[in-house]
């Protein structure tokens, strides 16, 4: 079953190449602590493990991307997410945030609704080193612990 990972860029603008920011670009991640929804495919995930110096990822549920839906979705002019806006195939924000964890829909593809979260920093700070992979004690990479550290951020 193909799920959906949360993508969430840790690092800011400065000194990241060309190349990186085109990628970063592509996966709608312009600013420092912003979060996106990819679905899990071979080249999504070429593109995470290209920019693993800048971002942390790990796989989304339904019950996180609800959340993150109902606190930090977007539409155009910045203001949150109504019932109103869901598009019509959806009764509810619980079936928007399913059929997007299970990879059926992609946040991009989404009438109206910006295709990322803006998040905050951290309550109580990063725990780990955010200059460095998961594997060595750090944040950046594939994190198993992300969906803590976006718990606290929203």
């Amino acid at each position: 079953m193909v799920m959906a990972y949360l993508v969430v860029r840790i690092k800011g603008t400065v000194n990241i190449p060309t190349w990186a920011r085109t990628t970063l670009d592509g996966l709608n991640l312009d600013k420092r602590f912003r979060a996106t929804l990819v679905p899990e495919t071979e080249e999504s995930l070429g593109m995470l493990r290209k920019v693993k110096e800048v971002v942390a990822w790990t796989k989304a549920d339904s019950g996180m991307v609800k959340e993150l839906l109902e606190k930090r979705g977007r539409k155009a002019g910045y203001k949150p997410i109504t019932k109103a806006d869901l598009p019509k195939e959806y009764k509810s924000m619980d079936d928007l945030a399913a059929a997007i964890a299970d990879n059926k829909v992609a946040m991009s593809k989404i009438e109206g609704l910006k295709p990322w979260f803006a998040l905050s920093p951290p309550k109580g700070g990063f725990k780990r080193k955010t200059k460095q992979q998961y594997a060595q004690a750090g944040v950046l990479g594939d994190d198993k612990e992300l969906a803590e550290i976006v718990k606290r951020m929203l």
